[in-house]
């Protein structure tokens, strides 16, 4: 018992720095992807608005995802914020091509309309997938 408590002991640090600066930058993209969609997504969020819910929540999945897979290989601080801020880029480049491909994209969030979030929720998911599995190698 004394050899796991010791592993713990030696093994928590370097736990704790990887997993916070994870959700760190998971926080952080999550802001900027906010801050950079066309519409508010908290505000809609708290009038109700589901389609706005499920876009922001693809967003933010969309962005663990890819950190997750970081986070089991990372061997420093610093890979996870560069594969973290790489996942934020390609987040908004996917959430930037469905806007082109669906007219009004944030328009009809702000409206509601769940098909078009549906949409974005799947290709952001789609795009997290395959980015996570390329930073695993």
């Amino acid at each position: 018992m004394s050899g796991v408590l010791s592993s713990l002991l030696a093994g928590f640090p370097y736990f704790a720095a990887h997993f916070g600066a994870a959700v760190a930058m998971l926080f952080v993209g999550a802001m900027i992807y906010v801050r950079i969609t066309a519409h508010d997504e908290m505000a809609l969020i708290r009038q109700g608005n589901v389609a706005a819910a499920l876009s922001l929540a693809g967003a933010i999945v969309g962005l663990a995802l890819p950190l997750a897979f970081c986070l089991a290989g990372s061997v420093s601080i610093l890979d996870i914020v560069i594969w973290g801020s790489v996942t934020l880029i390609i987040q908004i480049l996917a959430f930037r091509l469905v806007d082109l491909a669906v007219k009004n994209l944030s328009e009809r969030i702000e409206q509601g309309e769940i098909g078009p979030a549906v949409l974005l929720v799947s290709v952001k998911l789609s795009v997290a997938s395959l980015n996570a599995a390329a930073i695993a190698g």
